[in-house]
């Protein structure tokens, strides 16, 4: 917590307000905590469900603000960028920290849309606790179920927090049904909310005391549980006596022996719970009001893990990593920010070790020595200058030379590669250039600094296509990196949908040849060749009718082989020649005949042909056998072929009707089912060019709770009459 001295007695509160937000009053130094005392937590939840706003309220509570900021204000800490005051909504993940009862408390506000799913990830990777956020109007919303397969992948341990309970919408009960729906029967209560002569309180089962809440939130009275709720918060403390001591044999005898616990033991069986991904402890607040945000600060003090509590992590060599302050330093870094006129940020944990201002880390990945010349504490845009960082906490540097999102910086001597973030697969692509062309160059560096914030912006440049691509998240993903593009960096984009990249290749076998001859004065140019066509699949057997003088097998760069034979007898074409010939071939494949793709899968057998004792040369030889390979190639029922990419849909198994009449209409074909949970996972094999608009339509169909991968399956011939429209096009 930034603690001020007031310079002087009756400076009025306006100017005191100026001066703290301007950073001109004397600060005391930053206390630093050791790494049981450091709690990191990640904010996940839904749309709206009011993240930002609870962030803002633990802030405020614990002293670190004078005054809440709002979301339809703009003056929260965390949502400080300009687009997410426009857009009205949490769009980048925010490091915060705040301190209670001598606990340091990091705080990562993450956005509510799974279009910034990479965001949502990174957070998730370097928190030690999470704290899923929950609606009480709507309970588990399709953002938290999304986000939630993430959580347990990382199996990271995890708390509830059911938020507006005072709201006259909100269903508590509900709510935790819904959380039970997903984490089964693990989610247990710690809190409840209940109304007692108009006012707001709640019924904590843990400690057995009521806080009753003044209307206007803050600091609640502590009471006695009601008689008339008595007999259920005494079945709720047993239940979560029951669940502590279930995980950990020591508290089972102690419960065994005496038929209960005490506060102390059942704090000590549920972290040890959370620690095992088996118990998920809900509570209950009002962001908005205030109510209840200290009792939950409290939990994470003394019950949610540290990073000291959590198993030492493996490293990619599989060493592994002690959490402790004299061992070894690294970070990881899950986060970078270019901020204008000052640079790159670079936030980090420290994974082991102690890390100090002006220390000198080798970066695992460039192995160039990077020097922490600033090591800071976060809180949205705020920079707070620290001296050092001890294990377990999160902090930002400036300026690093080389450092990305995923790298590892580690002390000299002591190599280690923290295993990165794996991000999903775009789920959207799109073509880009800019719409001035003088700015392709400035959209491209724009671009790739994009693209070093966010991993899940995946820029590439396709040669075959001769576009420039970038893949997404999602449409909302799209529209805030076109934002970017035009308000950070100055260039206006135009995003197209992307060519298709189809292959050619033959059905049939067909013969050709071409006389190249040219005379201009002096020596000239002459070659002829014939040649054989055929379509190539592995294992064919070797032709039949040709003296077969050698055989070369060319794997294409862009998938399939040229099966290259040598049958000329009698040596009408030098053998110096057919290098030539077999690139005037290649040159053809890299623009086929039908569309100017590339074609693949075709045997040549060169046969027969003439030369000049004096105007024969390579490129003569080269030119006739390109026009050879052309005419036998269109000769040969050219067969245009498009790729397949092999979807995999998560659906709820009421939708599913839906999605795959959709899918039937795309050409899709349905290759098999599977169930987890209520949900149904199908794949099929789907043609590329059918799948624009697909992410839209697929979130529109199932109202968001679908989602999908997808990946490249195969190239398989196109339909005939899709063929022509193509050609013709």
């Amino acid at each position: 917590m930034v603690k001020y001295h007031v310079l002087r007695k009756g400076i009025p509160i306006l100017l005191v307000n100026y001066l703290r937000n301007n950073n001109i009053l004397t600060r005391e130094p930053m206390k630093i905590y050791d790494e049981k005392h450091i709690k990191n937590v990640v904010f996940v939840g839904a749309h709206g469900c009011g993240m930002t706003t609870l962030s803002e309220t633990m802030l405020f509570e614990a002293g670190l603000l004078n005054r809440r900021g709002t979301v339809e204000n703009n003056n929260t800490v965390s949502d400080y960028h300009d687009i997410e005051h426009e857009r009205g909504t949490s769009i980048f993940a925010t490091p915060l920290h705040t301190e209670w009862r001598n606990y340091k408390i990091n705080i990562i506000d993450t956005p509510g849309l799974d279009d910034f799913v990479g965001e949502i990830m990174s957070s998730i990777r370097v928190a030690d606790t999470v704290v899923a956020v929950i609606n009480a109007r709507n309970g588990v919303e399709v953002g938290t179920e999304i986000i939630w397969n993430y959580v347990d992948t990382y199996h990271k341990p995890t708390l509830f927090v059911v938020n507006q309970i005072d709201h006259p919408k909100a269903d508590f009960e509900e709510s935790f049904n819904d959380i039970k729906a997903l984490v089964g029967n693990n989610a247990i209560k710690v809190q409840y909310p209940l109304q007692v002569d108009g006012a707001q309180c709640i019924i904590d089962v843990l400690k057995m005391k009521m806080y009753k809440f003044p209307p206007q939130g803050g600091k609640p009275e502590k009471h006695p549980i009601p008689e008339d709720q008595k007999v259920l918060a005494d079945q709720l403390h047993n239940e979560l006596v029951e669940k502590a001591a279930e995980n950990d044999e020591d508290l089972m005898e102690l419960f065994f022996e005496k038929g209960t616990l005490s506060e102390d033991e059942m704090r000590q069986g549920i972290k040890a719970g959370m620690l095992n991904h088996e118990v998920f402890p809900v509570f209950c607040v009002s962001a908005l009001q205030d109510m209840g945000s200290g009792r939950l600060m409290g939990f994470i003090d003394n019950v949610a893990p540290a990073a000291a509590d959590l198993k030492p992590e493996q490293t990619v060599e599989g060493l592994s990593i002690p959490p402790k302050a004299d061992a070894p330093t690294s970070l990881f870094v899950f986060k970078t920010v270019n901020l204008p006129n000052v640079g790159q940020l670079t936030f980090f944990k420290v994974k082991s070790g102690t890390i100090r201002v002006n220390d000198k880390l080798i970066n695992s990945r460039t192995e160039e020595t990077e020097v922490l010349n600033q090591l800071f504490i976060m809180d949205g845009k705020k920079r707070q200058p620290v001296s050092k960082l001890v294990v377990g906490d999160i902090g930002a540097t400036l300026k690093l030379k080389d450092t990305e999102t995923n790298d590892t910086l580690h002390q000299e001597g002591h190599k280690m590669t923290i295993k990165p973030i794996r991000y999903p697969q775009s789920r959207l692509t799109k073509a880009v250039s800019a719409v001035s062309q003088h700015e392709e160059e400035k959209l491209t560096e724009a671009l790739k600094k994009i693209q070093s914030q966010d991993p899940t912006v995946v820029v590439s440049y396709s040669n075959e296509l001769k576009q420039q691509l970038v893949g997404f998240q999602g449409e909302l993903h799209l529209a805030t990196v076109k934002w970017t593009l035009e308000n950070t960096y100055g260039v206006e984009p135009l995003f197209e949908q992307p060519k298709i990249a189809y292959r050619e290749t033959i059905k049939r076998a067909a013969r050709a040849s071409y006389r190249h001859k040219k005379q201009s004065g002096g020596a000239g140019q002459f070659a002829e060749v014939h040649l054989k066509v055929e379509p190539w699949y592995e294992g064919m057997p070797e032709p039949e009718g040709f003296n077969i003088r050698g055989k070369e097998e060319v794997n294409l760069p862009w998938g399939g082989k040229l099966v290259f034979y040598n049958c000329i007898v009698g040596g009408v074409i030098d053998l110096r020649y057919l290098p030539s010939i077999k690139k005037g071939i290649l040159e053809v494949m890299e623009s086929g005949p039908l569309t100017g793709s590339y074609v693949r899968d075709v045997r040549v057998l060169v046969y027969d042909g003439k030369m000049h004792s004096v105007d024969s040369n390579d490129i003569a030889f080269k030119i006739a056998g390109a026009h050879a390979f052309k005419e036998a190639f269109l000769n040969a029922k050219p067969q245009l072929m498009e790729p397949l990419r092999e979807l995999t849909v998560r659906v709820p198994e009421e939708m599913l009707g839906n999605v795959m009449t959709d899918l039937q209409s795309r050409r899709s074909v349905i290759l098999g089912f599977d169930t987890v949970a209520q949900y149904q996972i199908l794949k099929c094999t789907t043609p590329e060019s059918e799948l624009s608009g697909y992410s839209t339509n697929l979130r529109s169909l199932t109202q968001g709770k679908a989602t999908f991968t997808s990946e490249f399956a195969s190239f398989e011939s196109v339909p005939e009459n899709i063929q022509r429209e193509l050609v013709k096009s």
